[in-house]
């Protein structure tokens, strides 16, 4: 078995809206030292496999297909 910790960010170059409104709301509550916040996404995701490169393959498949939006956001994993 192989775990997957999958991350998914927006883009550098795209407009953050929900972590504009995070850093916002984080500044209302008197957290003035917040300078700028990215909001994600993380999965764990359990494989069925001992193979560490076949499970590198499919992570990265299934986050090119499904688990990211690549037009506008990046994702990195970790196998564990």
């Amino acid at each position: 078995m192989v775990t997957a910790n999958v991350y998914v960010t927006i883009k550098r170059n795209v407009l953050d809206v929900q972590g504009k409104a995070v850093k916002d709301a984080l500044r209302s509550l008197g957290f003035s030292e917040v300078g700028e916040v990215r909001v994600g996404k993380f999965m764990e995701l359990t494989l069925d496999t001992d193979d560490r490169a076949t499970a590198e393959e499919r992570v990265r498949q299934m986050c090119e297909k499904l688990l990211a939006n690549t037009v506008i956001e990046d994702y990195r994993f970790e196998l564990k």
